[in-house]
């Protein structure tokens, strides 16, 4: 497979894992289908390993996300710029602290979105405890589960060629 078409996977998942922010797009199918078309592209073990890792991954979220209660974001006051902040923190945390810095950084990125917006630790604080009460945690496991896909993929990339 060739940088461009790397490039190209790679854009793709950047779009689902942005989409998975925005209520309605679908951000984790179009990840998995970024995967299954790297995986079509360039066929060998490490890519289809890959590919299965991707569809379990996926598979296991959304039971999670099932047992979990609906999603109420617009209702619990959240908006689109704490979303970009949080998904933001996310994708710095996941690669500053490897993997697991997604979750505080999720919450660290919303919580400094609505101290922005309110001014003060308490507000700030409420805000985002309700927030994620009311969907961002169902927001949290799609959009942890993506950056796992995506960090798995670029992994393959760049040290199974």
């Amino acid at each position: 497979m060739g940088a461009w078409e790397l490039l190209l996977v790679g854009v793709v998942l950047l779009l689902g894992l942005s989409g998975v922010l925005v209520p309605g797009a679908p951000g984790s199918w179009l990840v998995w289908a970024a995967v299954l078309w790297w995986a079509f592209e360039d066929p060998q073990a490490l890519s289809w390993a890959v590919l299965v890792g991707a569809t379990a991954v996926l598979f296991v979220a959304q039971v999670i996300r099932w047992r979990l209660p609906p999603r109420r974001l617009r209702a619990s006051g959240a908006t689109p710029r704490m979303a970009a902040y949080a998904g933001a923190g996310a994708l710095l945390g996941f690669f500053l602290l490897p993997v697991l810095g997604a979750i505080p950084g999720y919450i660290g990125g919303g919580y400094l979105a609505e101290r922005l917006r309110l001014g003060g630790h308490g507000e700030a604080k409420a805000s985002v405890r309700s927030v994620m009460r009311a969907g961002g945690t169902s927001v949290l496991v799609e959009l942890f589960a993506c950056l796992l896909i995506a960090g798995a993929w670029l992994g393959a990339v760049i040290w199974g060629s």
